[in-house]
């Protein structure tokens, strides 16, 4: 399709003017056209698809419009370092941020915390500007109980990478209260998703933070954090687990205490018995050295944030 013009067409569908149902119709199929396909991602940049896709996020715009605009926005963006520059370049982050706004539904809030999930990922220059954007308050704000579990878990993953590697983004989700609303989603019964995402976005809050590691301990954060070591938890979850405690054991004190008088040891000595994950594996296994004390010192013992992780492509190829 590409090589048949099909890019250019399906984004000179995206112009004003157009009905909303066509925009709609040609958003849904730029977004299924770009995933798995570095090509289709260049070709609808090259052909102004971003900033076309961009200005379908304006407010007032019809609810449809937004979510499939930022669908593929998100898939745009995954593994494509271009694309994120060129979104922020568009007005795309604000435009985004503007989404997560009181009053949209559930599948626009999930779409637009992916594509910022994405867009941050190894990207500081967007990270900044979620933040300055008011991005990190209304992701915050999307946590609160009684949302929905997908759009909670769908924000705490946007904050695992607005958070990757950035003090200043760390400490503004603690001020606005993130590190309760995440240490929340930790409870039982909740989606395993919404457990993986929230422990995530807690590991790398809490890497050479100690005041986001104090934070989740004061919370209830480390009962609730050892309770998902059980066996049977998904891998993902044990992994970002570990990658928490690895942090709160980091230092003698108070949350390496908390952590044994949970039970922290001897959860930790049950996942390095399981058939988890190498990575699993291996951060129990950091976690559960800080935990018997020595010297946090040496090397591979402090906490440290993951790589920022893209959210992947949307998926599903629309109703």
């Amino acid at each position: 399709m590409r090589g048949c013009g099909g890019v250019a067409a399906l984004v000179a569908l995206l112009a004003p003017g157009r009905s909303a149902g066509v925009q709609r119709q040609a958003a849904r199929a730029l977004g299924n056209l770009c995933i798995g396909s570095e090509e289709n991602k260049d070709s609808v940049r090259a052909c102004g698809g971003v900033a076309a896709l961009v200005a379908l996020l304006a407010p007032g715009g019809p609810a449809a419009v937004h979510e499939e605009a930022a669908r593929a926005l998100c898939n745009l963006c995954a593994d494509n370092i271009p694309n994120r520059g060129s979104v922020r370049a568009c007005g795309g982050v604000a435009a985004l941020v503007g989404l997560l706004a009181p009053g949209a539904s559930a599948a626009v809030y999930q779409h637009a915390a992916t594509a910022l999930r994405n867009l941050c990922t190894d990207n500081v220059r967007n990270q900044d500007s979620v933040r300055e954007c008011g991005g990190v308050a209304a992701l915050v704000a999307l946590l609160a109980p009684g949302g929905s579990d997908a759009v909670r878990a769908h924000a705490a993953g946007a904050l695992e990478n607005v958070c990757s590697a950035h003090p200043q983004n760390k400490d503004s989700v603690r001020e606005g209260g993130g590190i309760a609303a995440l240490v929340g989603l930790l409870a039982p019964g909740r989606p395993a998703a919404a457990h993986a995402m929230a422990a995530g976005a807690l590991r790398n809050l809490c890497a050479s933070n100690p005041q986001n590691q104090d934070s989740v301990r004061e919370c209830g954060g480390v009962p609730a954090l050892v309770a998902l070591l059980a066996p049977g938890s998904p891998a993902a979850v044990h992994e970002n687990v570990a990658g928490v405690l690895i942090s709160l054991t980091s230092e003698s004190g108070p949350s390496r205490e908390a952590v044994r008088a949970c039970g922290g040891g001897a959860a930790l000595e049950g996942m390095l018995a399981c058939a988890c994950t190498a990575a699993a594996h291996q951060w129990a296994a950091i976690a559960l050295r800080n935990l018997v004390g020595g010297d946090s010192r040496q090397a591979g013992r402090r906490g440290r944030a993951v790589r920022s992780r893209r959210g992947g492509g949307a998926g599903g190829r629309g109703r």
